[in-house]
């Protein structure tokens, strides 16, 4: 592939441009071998058929709600199973803003993603609070899961001893005789000094601040903003 010559291009810039197009190309060709990588996994262990909580999808206060099974959470029996663990419960008395972009954009994808998977989002929150914080976002494509009853978010390493809560993505699968099988699980620090970008392959916000020339900076996003 040539870069297209764009009017007044010095030669530094287009030299610049194309050591830059060769390093997308081998980030891309690293990206596929990682993505190679993870689904040639080896079957991983059986889990515990955990317990949540949850009511109807329109998050109504006055609604009944209902205890669901992992299990239960596949649509069919050949469909994988993708949990978002929402940092929200316990020690996390306020809903995380980090977590609540990335879902903003899963909710948007959520029809799409149908196609393919099940996908439901997690938090130790209490059903109300998970379920309010749902309508003020207007999550309304996706199922919202209380855990805060079961060890499922500590069990998978989302959740600390004093309740602490941190932000991961697991998938499942479901066995011929219903057991549930862990297949993987990635979280947003995954070594000492990578904190915050272990999944932002997820998030389109900074996959797109990465492109302008300020790149991502010191912004943080926020529950609410002024414009």
């Amino acid at each position: 592939m040539r870069l297209t010559r764009l009017t007044d291009e010095s030669d530094e810039y287009r030299d610049a441009r194309e050591e830059l197009r060769l390093s997308e190309v081998a980030l891309a060709a690293q990206r596929e071998q990682v993505a190679s990588q993870r689904r040639s996994l080896p079957p991983g262990p059986t889990v515990s058929d955990y317990t949540f909580v949850e009511g109807p999808a329109d998050l109504a206060d006055d609604t009944p709600l209902r205890t669901t099974r992992l299990s239960e959470l596949f649509g069919a029996p050949d469909r994988p199973l993708v949990v978002y663990h929402l940092m929200l419960g316990k020690s996390q008395t306020d809903p995380c803003p980090m977590c609540t972009m990335w879902i903003d954009g899963f909710n948007g994808v959520a029809r799409h993603l149908a196609e393919r998977m099940d996908l439901v989002v997690v938090a130790a929150a209490d059903p109300a609070s998970l379920r309010a914080h749902g309508r003020d976002r207007g999550w309304d494509q996706l199922r919202l899961l209380s855990c805060g009853d079961s060890t499922f978010k500590y069990d998978l390493g989302s959740e600390d001893a004093e309740g602490g809560q941190a932000s991961a993505i697991s998938v499942f699968t479901r066995e011929p005789n219903g057991d549930v099988r862990h297949r993987y699980t990635g979280g947003a620090q995954t070594d000492t000094d990578v904190y915050e970008r272990g999944i932002d392959l997820l998030c389109a916000v900074w996959n797109l601040a990465d492109l302008t020339p300020q790149g991502r900076d010191n912004w943080y996003p926020s529950l609410a903003y002024t414009r």
